[in-house]
């Protein structure tokens, strides 16, 4: 079935039942017209010879329509199991009887028990207006309820057997026990219209009742209202009409046989046709339903594009149909896991769906784009005839990120890294064919293109990289992490001031994993956040423990990685973890590298509020950046650390010297104190010394020692510090 061709009937069905409406009043406005000027013009005017063959017919509709009803109502009982509609489907029944038995009775008609008066046909009217009104009342009044037994329902339907059984046996007894209703050539008797005023009452309190529930079903109500009208007047015109030829008398038929079809038409919507719309609206939502969740099910959420399984079925289809070079790329964000942590699931998202856009505007038409579950795009190029006509796509692809992502008050930049796979040189089934492009995609972050073809070898390098990066996860929880420090040597007094707190990795079956390896892997996945709070502890409760065992006060110096400069709860995080450990904020130094410093008004408002908390503020890897110096003197900074490639080749490279005495003369000028890392060789650090340099660390006084080396050999390696400094003075 189609449904938007039931729902356009429906409509076109209120607007027909709109028009019958207005047809309803215009025609009832005619008939009252010639009932209130034009009666006696009318009188007469079918014939008197053929009264009776109209008033059988206006009859047998009426009978036609009651007995619809009462059938109407007997066939839809079992279903919507309501007495109520029982009990007008049996009082309908009663009443079409009572009208056979009218229609038989009335004069002129054949012979019917006894010759036809105006006697008989005249009670069976009034008894059946009565019953019908009466009826109608009594059951408004009725509580709603279910019906549970079958005998029941034929219970209800055999009254009115007995009914009219009983009215026969009342009007057609041998001696009449009723007074006439209407006297011959006067017409209505005062009793008559005693009774027709009494049924009129009843539909005026019924239509009472049905006024104060019209806001419950108002096209059932507006119907009802109609036909209670209807009656109204038919009950009212049968009052004053003179005889039958009286014009009043078939228009009163008239409205008596509309008021029946409305009341037709309102049984028939409740029970018929309401239910139907509710059944065409109910399905109509549930197709609504399934054509979403089709949706969902083969598209992704945040970019609204194809997923891996609409990937996989169209591959499958499409892949074999002909031979030629097909060839899939997958694309990954760089660092989309670090934002994910830091700054939370709907900045990642809004990026990615921005990304996914860009990345959109540049495929060419026959390409197909899709988004994976672990936020990697995969493009299939059903023609890649060139090798060089894909590597031009890729970087157009590449060049299109080069504009940053402004989202709300952050600019993110979204580089990519494409790795590609070719159908058939690399693979021959689908979904190895992408996951040999994701193997080169993961490969690509490691050369300065950022794109990789597949080869063989990337096979068992992606493995190895998976199950570190999955060990990763649980390396904290099962206690591999541990912490290092490295002592940091005050140049003037020789004294250990300050250490470094390093973190190493003691995997359980492949031993000590350098930083290198792991950290990067920590900040792509996003478990720096975690990491990076648990160095932060375990540093400053570390130097804690230092205090209370009754070493000199020593400052420790903790990286923070990008993805926690981000992390929007990390100025609460680290005032948590000094009150935590009760370390004064003066013992903790917080490293940031030069690159971090390219988003200017986040770190301005970072930096500000972590130099609030009383903590210091070190740039590591000082001079390897690409930043604008500028942001020395703009933002909160209390130390400058020299990278150990300047200092290893102090001596050899006088580029490197160079820089190392720039560093130290802007850090004069500017009253920041400096850090010179990697000191191996005496040279070295006799240079440093020359140029005023405050603090320096390496393997020439001490390598990065576990805690509790270093608080056993404390003096020790500080005496050994100023041994070296003492031969450099002499």
């Amino acid at each position: 079935m189609n449904l938007e061709k039931v729902g356009v009937s429906l409509s076109e069905l209120n607007k027909s039942l709109l028009r019958q409406g207005i047809q309803f009043i215009l025609f009832s406005i005619g008939l009252l017209l010639i009932v209130a000027f034009w009666s006696e013009q009318f009188y007469g005017i079918f014939g008197k010879s053929n009264y009776i063959s109209i008033h059988l017919f206006i009859e047998i509709l009426i009978i036609v329509v009651t007995m619809t009803i009462a059938i109407q109502s007997w066939l839809t009982t079992p279903f919507i199991l309501s007495n109520k509609t029982l009990y007008i489907g049996a009082l309908f029944l009663t009443y079409s009887f009572i009208e056979i038995a009218h229609t038989l009775a009335y004069k002129g008609m054949p012979y019917f028990i006894t010759q036809s008066t105006s006697y008989a046909a005249t009670w069976f009217y009034i008894i059946g207006r009565l019953v019908l009104s009466c009826g109608i009342l009594v059951i408004f009044a009725v509580k709603e309820k279910g019906i549970r037994k079958k005998t029941y329902r034929w219970f209800i339907y055999s009254t009115p057997f007995f009914v009219i059984a009983s009215l026969l046996l009342l009007i057609y007894a041998p001696n009449p026990i009723l007074p006439p209703l209407v006297v011959d050539g006067i017409g209505p008797t005062t009793l008559k219209n005693a009774l027709q005023y009494v049924a009129i009452s009843c539909q005026i309190t019924i239509m009472y009742i049905l006024l104060k529930s019209f806001h419950n079903a108002p096209k059932i109500i507006v119907l009802l209202l109609g036909s209670a009208c209807y009656l109204i007047i038919s009950d009212f015109l049968f009052t004053i009409y003179r005889d039958v030829y009286d014009i009043k008398n078939f228009i009163g038929h008239l409205f008596q046989l509309s008021s029946f079809y409305l009341l037709f038409k309102a049984i028939y919507f409740s029970s018929i046709e309401r239910p139907f719309r509710e059944l065409m609206e109910m399905q109509s939502h549930l197709e609504k339903s399934r054509e979403k969740m089709h949706y969902m099910a083969y598209h992704d959420e945040v970019t609204s594009l194809p997923n891996e399984r609409f990937l996989n079925e169209y591959l499958h289809k499409n892949l074999y149909k002909s031979k030629a070079n097909k060839a899939i790329l997958a694309i990954e964000i760089e660092r989309i896991s670090t934002i994910k942590a830091s700054l939370g699931s709907s900045y990642a998202n809004k990026m990615i769906s921005m990304v996914a856009q860009r990345l959109q505007a540049c495929l060419p038409e026959k390409s197909l784009l899709c988004m994976l579950r672990e936020d990697y795009f995969i493009v299939y190029m059903d023609e890649a005839q060139h090798v060089d006509h894909i590597r031009k796509l890729c970087k157009q692809l590449q060049l299109a990120m080069h504009e940053s992502f402004q989202i709300q008050h952050f600019s993110l930049n979204g580089n990519l890294n494409i790795g590609i796979s070719l159908f058939p040189i690399d693979a021959y089934k689908e979904d190895e064919l992408v996951r040999l492009a994701i193997y080169a995609m993961h490969e690509a972050s490691k050369v300065p293109s950022r794109m990789l073809f597949y080869e063989t070898s990337m096979s068992s390098d992606i493995t190895e990289k998976l199950t570190l990066e999955n060990d990763l996860h649980y390396a904290l929880e099962n206690n591999e992490l541990f912490l290092e420090y490295q002592p940091q040597i005050d140049l003037q007094s020789g004294y250990i001031l300050s250490v470094e707190a390093l973190v190493r990795w003691q995997h359980p079956h492949k031993g000590l994993i350098a930083p290198f390896k792991f950290i990067p892997m920590a900040e792509e996945t996003g478990m720096i956040i975690p990491i990076g709070q648990w160095v932060l502890e375990t540093a400053c409760r570390q130097v804690k423990e230092w205090e209370r065992a009754g070493l000199p006060p020593i400052m420790v110096a903790v990286n923070l990685s990008l993805g926690q400069l981000f992390q929007q709860n990390l100025v609460e995080m680290i005032q948590n973890v000094l009150n935590e450990t009760e370390l004064d904020p003066q013992y903790l130094q917080l490293e940031i590298t030069e690159s971090m410093t390219i988003n200017f008004d986040h770190m301005t408002m970072i930096l500000q509020q972590l130099k609030a908390l009383g903590v210091t503020i070190a740039v590591d890897d000082f001079g390897t950046g690409y930043s604008s110096l500028s942001y020395l003197k703009d933002f909160p900074i209390d130390c400058l650390k020299i990278d150990r490639s300047f200092v290893k080749k102090i001596q050899s490279e006088p580029t490197d010297k160079a820089l190392v005495d720039m560093i130290l003369s802007m850090a004069k000028h500017l009253r920041l104190k400096v850090v010179a890392e990697g000191i191996e060789e005496v040279a070295q650090l006799q240079y440093l010394v020359e140029g005023h340099c405050e603090t320096v660390q390496g393997f020439l006084f001490s390598k990065p020692l576990n805690p509790a080396f270093l608080q056993n050999n404390y003096q020790k390696l500080q005496h050994n510090a100023q041994n070296i400094l003492e031969k450099i003075h002499i």
